[in-house]
């Protein structure tokens, strides 16, 4: 199928397949996703159909190949929109068949080995990407070997001269202390034999990525890594780990707080090991990773090792709750359809438990453990549990006591979760939770919740059009009318139109121009010919409008408290049209999940409303200082709606005015009047958000 083809390399292109099922086969995978490995490529590269896959090879490795294959023939706007169509195929292929991810794992390593023959902006992106989502992935699957040689590859591309230099000392270091590491291991034998512990030991040294990761996070220099090397202890059964580590704690002090039991509580990804750092014979750091030779195999190839696909139709009880983390993994993403957010949410999945210190370890009442990103709070804990234990939170107690939902858990808690059947999720807890199935599950709760306001508010402008127009309310409720026009304008559903024009994307003046016969002759906006012109409800602010004259019922939201002449941002709030908010205003960057939902406005600068604006003036304290300053903002012809003073210890006051302006324009005119005042320090604008 690739005769004629090469690589950039100018290598015949078959080496790549071949290499890949090479990998495959050091996995020790089955024959069919070793046979779908060395096909990877032939759906997307080549003449080959997937009906001739399944007529040579059978309909398993044709199904493979299907899930491995990029999308094809959809235009993208951006590489980063087609790559997370192309990872979100991959997941929910591995969902079916884990040996999708087993096969990509392979290709995407085999494609960073050869990397070097691409263009240099190419070989940055790629390997962005790896360090991103493949590497961490392969970690979430216990491939340890794998997603470290991923992770050197990708450091040299990214970083290479800090690559190379490190490279170099490390060399370096490895000669002056091959001795000493060899020592510690014969020490190590030594007191196994004469405990009568069977067990292999070997050094394994720290790979490069590692090394730079420790030096960047804890700002030290190499001469400072003391633990380039870590002595690995292999033995047959959980309890020799356990013996051995006290023959180890007995031979070297153990460093305090440096232990870590992964066999009592493996991790999501079935790494077990005992993990212990001790003060060596030169009074450095040595670190031991103590485990046996099945959690040995298991940590080397991850769930590979673990999944054998044999010719028994039942998956037994021990590799179902192996992979029942990866299914749930593959159902927080499911709902997340906007390409940005399906991806961010996944790389923050990947990489809250890429690394083994930055986990807590919280248990249920009933003593299950689950396994949480450092930060955690009950909220987490919950939907760690069921997407409605979540959803239904109201409380937590903590070792007995109940406690914040936004307090931090600890390692060792006990967390109990208090429910109730009327709560739903609540957007403040966006600002706490860690989780990325936590995330999820609120952003898609509070979207669908949105969604279901913007079809209310699209159907009360449509019929409040009518009821202008003075045109029988029953024409625009005929759903065969507004399924025609919908069908027509290009939408999916009259829902979908409906929310358009709640989300203000839609004109209802317009939406009623094509539904009333000879409507789309009618210019937006405008009466109908023939009927009389009634005048638009009164908005609580009328002097803004929706860019592009489309209908909104509006109002200021009072956190930021725009006035004209501020730039403004509409968002559709619940029921209640749309609030303007200033950009800039905090409260707008905690919307990045619902964008469809911010909505272009502007100031109708013809219209003359007055805007209340809080303005806190310091000054000295000296008589008769409220009364000139309340004349200066008198002179500048805005009104005094409230005024306050506050006395301080230092000899100043402080006066906090609530004033009435037109623009930004009039409050500068205003706050200029109040800095010529003698004795005035300052004098300025204050929103809402400054004081929370």
């Amino acid at each position: 199928a690739h005769e004629g083809q090469t690589r950039r390399s100018g290598e015949p292109y078959l080496q790549h397949p071949l290499a890949v099922a090479g990998i495959l086969t050091f996995l020790k995978l089955d024959v069919t996703a070793i046979v779908a490995g060395l096909l990877h490529d032939t759906l997307e590269d080549t003449v080959a159909t997937q009906e001739e896959l399944q007529t040579h090879f059978g309909d398993e490795v044709a199904h493979l190949v299907e899930g491995v294959t990029k999308i094809g023939q959809i235009p993208f706007r951006t590489y980063e929109e087609k790559q997370a169509e192309n990872f979100r195929k991959m997941l929910l292929s591995m969902a079916d068949d884990i040996r999708v991810v087993f096969i990509k794992l392979a290709d995407r390593l085999h494609n960073m080995r050869t990397l070097g023959h691409l263009p240099e902006r190419k070989q940055k992106q790629i390997a962005q990407e790896t360090l991103e989502i493949y590497s961490p992935l392969a970690n979430r699957l216990g491939m340890s070997g794998m997603k470290q040689e991923l992770e050197d590859l990708c450091f040299q591309y990214l970083k290479t001269e800090a690559y190379s230099m490190l490279k170099l000392r490390v060399a370096q270091r490895d000669e002056e202390r091959q001795d000493y590491v060899q020592s510690i291991i014969q020490e190590t034998v030594d007191a196994l034999a004469r405990a009568g512990l069977p067990g292999r030991v070997v050094g394994r040294p720290k790979h490069l990525y590692s090394i730079h990761q420790k030096m960047e996070s804890q700002g030290i220099t190499f001469e400072e890594v003391h633990d380039l090397v870590a002595i690995r202890v292999i033995t047959d059964t959980k309890i020799n780990c356990y013996t051995i580590l006290g023959v180890v704690h007995e031979a070297w002090p153990p460093v305090p707080e440096r232990f870590k039991d992964y066999i009592a509580t493996p991790r999501t990804n079935l790494y077990q090991s005992l993990h212990t750092t001790v003060l060596g014979p030169q009074g450095d750091h040595v670190e031991f990773q103590i485990r046996t030779e099945e959690m040995h195999r298991l940590a080397e190839y991850g769930v590979a090792a673990h999944w054998r696909y044999k010719e028994q139709e039942k998956v037994d009880e021990r590799d179902e709750k192996v992979f029942s983390w990866l299914r749930q993994f593959v159902e927080w993403h499911r709902d997340l359809s906007d390409n940005r957010q399906f991806m961010d949410s996944v790389k923050l999945d990947l990489f809250h438990l890429d690394v083994f210190h930055d986990v807590v370890f919280a248990f249920t009442p009933k003593g299950e453990v689950k396994e949480l990103p450092l930060g955690s709070t009950p909220v987490d804990f919950a939907y760690a549990i069921h997407t409605q234990v979540g959803d239904r939170c109201v409380g937590a107690k903590v070792n007995g006591k109940i406690v914040p939902l936004r307090q931090e858990l600890a390692s060792g808690d006990t967390v109990e979760i208090l429910t109730s059947p009327t709560q739903v999720p609540q957007k403040e807890w966006l600002k706490f939770v860690q989780t990325s199935r936590a995330r999820a599950k609120i952003k898609h709760y509070l979207k669908d919740e949105e969604q279901k306001q913007g079809l209310e508010l699209g159907r009360r402008l449509l019929e409040r059009e009518f009821r202008r127009r003075q045109l029988p309310t029953a024409q625009w409720s005929e759903s065969d009318g507004l399924s025609r026009i919908a069908r027509k304008r290009g939408y999916a559903s009259v829902e979908e139109m409906m929310r358009m024009v709640g989300y203000g994307r839609l004109s209802a003046v317009q939406l009623v121009n094509w539904l009333v016969p000879g409507g789309d002759t009618e210019k937006a906006g405008e009466p109908v010919r023939g009927t009389p012109k009634a005048a638009p409800p009164q908005s609580p602010v009328k002097s803004v409008k929706v860019m592009g004259g489309r209908d909104a019922l509006m109002q200021l939201s009072k956190c930021c408290a725009p006035v004209p002449g501020d730039p403004i941002l509409g968002y559709l709030t619940r029921g209640r049209g749309l609030t303007i908010h200033a950009k800039g205003c905090p409260n707008l960057e905690t919307m990045d999940y619902e964008k469809d939902r911010l909505v272009e406005v502007e100031w109708d600068m013809t219209v003359d409303e007055r805007h209340l604006v809080k303005v806190c003036v310091l000054t000295f304290d000296r008589p008769g200082v409220l009364a000139n300053v309340s004349s200066a903002i008198a002179a500048s012809k805005a009104n005094i709606s409230r005024a306050e003073i506050t006395t301080r210890e230092d000899q100043k006051a402080v006066l906090d005015f609530m004033i009435e302006i037109s623009d930004t324009r009039h409050l500068e005119l205003a706050l200029e009047g109040i800095g010529r005042v003698e004795g005035v320090i300052s004098a300025k604008r204050v929103r809402e958000w400054e004081h929370s």
